[in-house]
């Protein structure tokens, strides 16, 4: 059993690394590897798997579905279960604050919320109905979005700032990106609960990180089991060191130290995700225009020598507006678009 809550939190962990990483993988320094990787992997595994392995990664990250949804809620119910079986009561028994222990459920309710808001709210579809409006809300730079750019796909001219998503194929107002953990896409309208929903994620898992660091620090203290001695294999009496105690715990503990792993690399993860978020949203871009902004420039460069004297039009980003106004703009986009809509 322990072996098997192990293998599903590592293997949940895998698919989470990768699905955060999906974002990155668009960026031009990337690809390259992602490309080289893929020919020596074509070299080794048999056709026909490779045929399987590819419509299996078309239909996950691809189309829309709610496999990541399901196992979303599947890996979170765990993580709650393990901490619910396992460290809630020893807690309570080395009288922890219920206040501590309960703080993990607290953001568990807030991320639930702000989790379903992100999956069902319309992050800002452009239709032929809307279409002046959003044509009206941010300033084209001639660069990245050229005022007379259309879709193809919708056949409806392209606002600044927006994209066509091939997963759900729709033109999405201010697009960020697709995520697949909430089957949407983030956009004008679903920001703001995204990064809620993320911060709450952050947050429960950093928390119960803390909380079952704690416990087995407090665990240690009370036993003395820092202060122990043992035999070593020469028959010498060592003091227990940091690494015979974290093997003591794991055998003591397999399951507390296996949520204790996980929660830790997860908090990472997440935490990084959530800066990259954080500054895109200080500095009013999106995932978007971040991953196109480096090569946005060189499609309006000079072609060959015979033109030096043309300048090259550098992407700039004209949306940042200061941090408490851009800020605004994502949590209230409402009052936003009313403002720039009466200007």
């Amino acid at each position: 059993m322990d072996f098997l809550v192990l293998f599903s939190f590592y293997l949940a962990l895998l698919l989470i690394g990768g699905a955060l990483l999906c974002i990155c993988l668009k960026t031009r320094y990337l690809k390259g590897l992602v490309r080289g990787g893929a020919q020596i992997f074509s070299c080794i595994v048999p056709e026909w798997l490779q045929r399987a392995m590819l419509r299996l990664l078309h239909y996950l990250f691809h189309t829309r579905n709610h496999t990541f949804i399901v196992l979303h809620l599947i890996l979170q119910g765990m993580v709650y279960t393990e901490y619910t079986w396992e460290i809630l009561g020893y807690c309570q028994e080395l009288d922890f604050s219920l206040y501590y222990l309960l703080l993990p459920y607290l953001l568990l309710a807030v991320n639930l919320i702000f989790f379903t808001l992100s999956c069902v709210t319309d992050p800002g579809t452009i239709t032929k109905a809307n279409e002046s409006l959003f044509l009206q809300v941010y300033e084209f730079d001639e660069v990245m979005f050229p005022k007379n750019g259309r879709c193809s796909t919708c056949d409806l001219r392209k606002p600044a700032r927006s994209k066509h998503c091939s997963v759900c194929n729709r033109c999405v107002h201010r697009f960020d990106h697709h995520c697949v953990w909430v089957n949407n896409c983030i956009g004008a309208w679903n920001a703001r609960y995204f990064l809620t929903y993320l911060l709450t994620l952050t947050a429960s898992a950093a928390t119960m990180a803390v909380v079952t660091t704690v416990f087995l620090v407090r665990l240690v203290v009370l036993s003395d089991l820092h202060l122990e001695t043992y035999v070593d294999d020469l028959g010498q009496s060592q003091v227990i060191d940091t690494v015979f105690l974290i093997q003591y715990l794991f055998l003591t503990f397999p399951r507390i130290v296996f949520l204790l792993g996980f929660v830790l690399v997860l908090s990472f993860l997440l935490g990084g995700f959530l800066c990259f978020a954080l500054y895109l949203a200080a500095t009013n871009q999106t995932t978007n225009e971040w991953c196109r902004g480096d090569r946005a420039w060189c499609q309006h460069c000079p072609q060959g020598a015979g033109a030096p004297s043309v300048e090259p039009r550098v992407h700039r980003n004209i949306h940042s507006h200061g941090l408490w106004s851009n800020l605004r703009e994502i949590f209230l986009p409402a009052a936003a678009h009313y403002e720039r809509k009466k200007k």
